[in-house]
C-alpha cells in the first residue's frame, strides 16, 4: 500500500493523547466535551480513542439506528404502512404524518434518519413488529445478537418515557458498524436531502438531514444520526472516510458534539492508515512440507496502524502437527492453525489458517500479489513472518 500523505484537515482539532500501544482493546483518552465518547475503525472495530465508553447512559434519538436497520432487514421496505393515531400523536420531533395515511416503509425510514421523526419510529415499529411492544422485543433480540451487552431498549425513538432505555458509546459504535454493512442503510444514512410524496398536498415533503457534519461542517463525513432529549442531552453517531480509512464516532451527553467528532476524526485520520498486513491466499515458507501449497488464509488481513506500529509488525504462523489419519484428505480439518500478528510486541490479530482439503478452496490471489510472491521467492526473502 502506498504511503498516504497526511494533510491537516480544516476544523477544530482537540488535544488528544498519542497512542502508545497496539493492543486492540487499549483505549486512548479522548479530550472531548462529551461525558462518554468513542472512535473506532469500521472494518475491524479497533478502538482508537475513547472516554467512559462502557458507561450506561440515556441515548435519545441515536436509538433510531436500531429502528432503521431492523426496518431495512425486515424485507418490507416497499410495503405500504397505514399510519396509526398512536404514531401521529407521539411527542417530540416529527415528520407530520397523518392518521390513516398510507406511506411506504422506505419513506418512513428516510424520515426517521434524516428528520428524526418520532411519529415515523412508532409507525415503523407497529408495521415491522406487529406492535410497538413487539418491535421493542426485536430491538433487544438484535442487540443481544450483535453483542450489545450494555444496552436495553424500551422504545423505538429514544424519548425519555422509560427508565430502562439506555446504551453505551461502545455499544452504539458497534451497532453502527453492524448497520454500515447494509448498503441501503449506508445510502439512507448518507443522504443529505430526500423528497417524499405528500398525500394531502401538491408538493413533495422535503427532508434535509439534521447531521450538520454531513451537510456542512466536515467534508469527510458519510452519514450518521443525531439525538437530543432534556435528560440525555446531545447524542451523536457519525461515520467518516478518508484515504481508504473508515471511522465511526459516538458522543453521548456532549456540550460541543460537532467539534468533538471533528477533533476525533482528525486525530484518527492523522495518526492511522488501514494497512494491508497480509494478502489472502496461499502461505509460503511454512517449514512443514505437508502444508506446502495447501495452507492459506481466506481474506486479506487489514488493520488500522500508526507508522510506529507498522515498523514493529511481526507475523507468526502456528500449525497443528499432521496426524497419520490425515493421509485421508477428508479427515484433515478445514482450520489447521492460526496466523498471529504482533505490533510493538503485543498480539493484535489472530487469523485462522485453512487447509485445502476438498471442502474449502483457496481464494485466488491478485496478479499483483502473485508477482510480489514470485519476486520475494526469487530474492530469497521470507514473506510469511
Amino acid at each position: 500500500m502506498k504511503a498516504i500523505k497526511r494533510l491537516l484537515a480544516a476544523g477544530v482539532i482537540l488535544a488528544l493523547l498519542i497512542p502508545a500501544a497496539a493492543k486492540a482493546e487499549v483505549s486512548k483518552e479522548a479530550a472531548v466535551s462529551a461525558k462518554s465518547a468513542i472512535l473506532i475503525e469500521q472494518s475491524t472495530g479497533r478502538v482508537l480513542l475513547s472516554k467512559n465508553e462502557h458507561e450506561k447512559l440515556r441515548i435519545a434519538s441515536i436509538t433510531k439506528i436500531m429502528t432503521a436497520i431492523l426496518a431495512i432487514e425486515s424485507g418490507k421496505m416497499d410495503e405500504e404502512v397505514t399510519v396509526s393515531s398512536r404514531a401521529v400523536y407521539t411527542e417530540g420531533s416529527s415528520i407530520y404524518l397523518q392518521a390513516g395515511e398510507k406511506i411506504k416503509l422506505r419513506e418512513l425510514v428516510y424520515g426517521l434518519m434524516l428528520r428524526s421523526g418520532n411519529d415515523a419510529a412508532v409507525a415503523i415499529a407497529e408495521h415491522v413488529g406487529g406492535s410497538l411492544e413487539g418491535f421493542v422485543i426485536k430491538m433487544n433480540q438484535k442487540a443481544e445478537e450483535i453483542g450489545m451487552s450494555g444496552t436495553e431498549f424500551a422504545n423505538p425513538h429514544g424519548l425519555d418515557d422509560h427508565e430502562n432505555h439506555y446504551s453505551t458509546a461502545y455499544d452504539m459504535a458497534h451497532l453502527m458498524k453492524y448497520a454500515m454493512h447494509n448498503d441501503e442503510f449506508k445510502e439512507i444514512s448518507g443522504t443529505e436531502v430526500h423528497k417524499s410524496p405528500n398525500p394531502s398536498e401538491k408538493w413533495d415533503r422535503v427532508w434535509k438531514n439534521k447531521n450538520k457534519l454531513l451537510t456542512a461542517l466536515y467534508p469527510y463525513c458519510t452519514g450518521g444520526k443525531t439525538g437530543y432529549t432534556k435528560r440525555a442531552k446531545r447524542t451523536l453517531v457519525t461515520t467518516a472516510s478518508r484515504d481508504g480509512l473508515d471511522l465511526i464516532a459516538v458522543t453521548i451527553n456532549a456540550g460541543d458534539d460537532w467539534n468533538d467528532h471533528i477533533g476525533m476524526y482528525n486525530y484518527g485520520f492523522d495518526h492511522y492508515d488501514l494497512f494491508k498486513i497480509k494478502p489472502k491466499g496461499e502461505l509460503s515458507s511454512l517449514g512443514d512440507p505437508f502444508y506446502k501449497g495447501k495452507a492459506f488464509i481466506q481474506r486479506d488481513v487489514f488493520y488500522p496502524l500508526t507508522e510506529d506500529e507498522k515498523n514493529s509488525l511481526k507475523t507468526e504462523v502456528t500449525l497443528q502437527k499432521p496426524l497419520k489419519s490425515w493421509k485421508d484428505a477428508k479427515k484433515i480439518p478445514q482450520v489447521v492453525g492460526q496466523l498471529k500478528v504482533f505490533a510493538a510486541e503485543e498480539q493484535i490479530l489472530d487469523v485462522p489458517v485453512y487447509y485445502e482439503n476438498g471442502n474449502v478452496k483457496k481464494p485466488q490471489a491478485s496478479i499483483w500479489d502473485s508477482l510480489r510472491k514470485m519476486f520475494f521467492a526469487l530474492s530469497g526473502a521470507n514473506t510469511d513472518g
